[in-house]
């Protein structure tokens, strides 16, 4: 863990099952994203209670999801649910090998049967005691609900994060199409990782064979030093989407 720069990995893990829901795979989720070393992991899709599959597999983990693999790697960690059903609840999580010294879930839902919600986390750097604004992001699956979601985080950014504060916004953001470039670049200065470097955004869905951009790293206030998509093996054959990792330096 260097004091001067910040890897960040971003994957929705599909609630810690492969792409076909057949197969619980979390602890080989825990496994790769370990040997990935990074800093900060933005996931979405994690499940902070999910009383049912306790009873159906035997590898289940007796803590909570964002416990189990955040484990001795990630000392700190933050959880925000973002859809609530009768057997438990999935949502954001952001583990960190720096402290986080505050969080909150913003409620960005507008249909009850599609919950939705933005993690907003500060980490200070442990040396530098530089802080970094970090938002997880999981938008839904419509065009005009992304519309207005997008124009809630804008929002939030605008009012909650100094335009000097370096900040990460990454997550699924189901943007296939591209749409939430405006809000973005226009409005707020923030630029996508491999937009910068490749010109495109990175396809990372299906996993088995990525077509759609549905991820994305977003990024103000820091210096970007590489970004790659973790692609091929294991990750084809563990969740439904492939993870993206970026790497920072403090300005």
């Amino acid at each position: 863990m260097q004091t001067d720069t910040l890897k960040v990995l971003t994957y929705n893990i599909h609630k810690g099952f492969n792409s076909t829901n057949r197969q619980f795979i979390l602890h080989d989720i825990k496994e790769s994203i370990r040997q990935v070393n990074a800093d900060l992991v933005l996931l979405q899709e994690i499940h902070g209670e999910k009383n049912i599959s306790k009873n159906r597999f035997d590898d289940w983990p007796s803590n909570n999801q964002f416990e189990f693999l955040a484990d001795e790697v990630w000392h700190h960690h933050a959880y925000a649910k973002n859809a609530v059903y009768k057997s438990g609840h999935h949502g954001n999580a952001i583990l960190s090998k720096y402290p986080i010294i505050e969080w909150e879930n913003i409620d960005v839902s507008l249909m009850q049967s599609a919950s939705r919600s933005l993690l907003h986390g500060t980490i200070e750097l442990t040396e530098s005691h530089h802080h970094v604004h970090v938002i997880c992001v999981h938008l839904g699956l419509f065009g005009m609900e992304r519309q207005q979601q997008l124009a809630r985080l804008a929002s939030r950014i605008d009012s909650h994060v100094p335009h000097d504060a370096p900040l990460v916004i990454a997550g699924d953001f189901n943007d296939w199409l591209g749409r939430a470039e405006r809000h973005f670049t226009h409005d707020l200065d923030v630029r996508e990782v491999f937009k910068i470097t490749a010109g495109n955004y990175a396809r990372t869905f299906p996993a088995w064979l990525p077509i759609l951009s549905m991820d994305r790293i977003y990024t103000r206030g820091l210096e970007l030093v590489g970004c790659k998509r973790l692609h091929g093996d294991p990750w084809r054959r563990l969740s439904d989407h492939i993870p993206l990792m970026a790497e920072f330096k403090l300005i």
